[in-house]
């Protein structure tokens, strides 16, 4: 059987109205061959297994259709004798660096919805052309943004149950395939290249630091086909700053998995 409710006795309250457990529940997603419970991440390859879920779930039938993912995230959402009953669980960790940097490269140097939420959030307080990931993590920082979308929003909310059955690590993530096939009858079929979300189609750079390149340079390069990869929009006081601000998904992916795994694992909260 999965574990304890992570949230239910956080507030005093109705469980229905605890708010911290609604949103975990919202996202955990039930593979009904199986009673497995999912929870989902956003940029923890949750395209790939949302598409997966819903092919699973005998929704969906083929790449033709992976866009009904989009306006069906509530669709498998778990109910309470369905979380509490479930007998597998699993999640996707990833290093708390590198989602807000992937988060930066894809929706905000790309001017996605994200990108404007803050705009408005910010009352129009920044120029959009020339924000920097520096700029960015700033605003989450300072301007207390940190909760206010669900890609860079602490992992740590997410998770329905206190412990789970399975944590993968996206670093990791081809690991889980056979895991989940053998334990729960369920198939990984990858969605990278219909959502378009992988870093698999440019070229990486691995020198220099862009902690402070405006994103319409950022959008010139990956329109050319080239990208700074997630380390190096770090230095060390950004790299710092983000671990504060991501200090409880530090805890808990050390907690799981091989703290190595980390962009930097020295990083970790003592």
């Amino acid at each position: 059987m999965t574990g304890l409710l992570r949230y239910a006795r956080s507030e005093d309250v109705i469980l229905s109205q605890n708010k911290a457990h609604r949103f975990a529940a919202h996202y955990a997603l039930v593979h009904y061959r199986s009673g497995a419970v999912y929870s989902f991440i956003p940029k923890n390859a949750c395209s790939t297994l949302r598409y997966s879920m819903a092919v699973a779930n005998n929704c969906i039938e083929s790449p033709e259709d992976w866009t009904w993912i989009h306006k069906n995230n509530e669709t498998f959402a778990a109910t309470l004798p369905e979380l509490v009953c479930a007998p597998f669980s699993f999640v996707v960790l990833r290093c708390p660096h590198a989602r807000l940097a992937s988060v930066f490269l894809d929706k905000i140097v790309d001017k996605t919805p994200e990108l404007w939420q803050i705009y408005r959030l910010t009352r129009d307080g920044f120029d959009p052309d020339a924000l920097t990931f520096r700029d960015f993590v700033t605003l989450l920082d300072k301007g207390d943004l940190l909760k206010e979308n669900v890609h860079w929003r602490p992992q740590e909310d997410f998770l329905v149950y206190e412990y789970y059955s399975h944590v993968f690590a996206l670093e990791r993530f081809r690991e889980a395939a056979p895991i989940l096939q053998d334990e729960i009858g369920f198939t990984v079929q990858d969605a990278r290249s219909l959502t378009g979300h992988g870093t698999d189609r440019v070229e990486m750079i691995h020198e220099g630091r862009f902690a402070d390149t405006p994103i319409s340079e950022l959008a010139q390069m990956k329109r050319g086909g080239r990208l700074p990869s997630h380390a190096q929009l770090y230095d060390t006081a950004l790299a710092g700053q983000v671990a504060a601000l991501y200090a409880g998904d530090l805890t808990l992916y050390a907690a799981h998995l091989d703290a190595q795994l980390l962009s930097f694992p020295h990083l970790l909260p003592t």
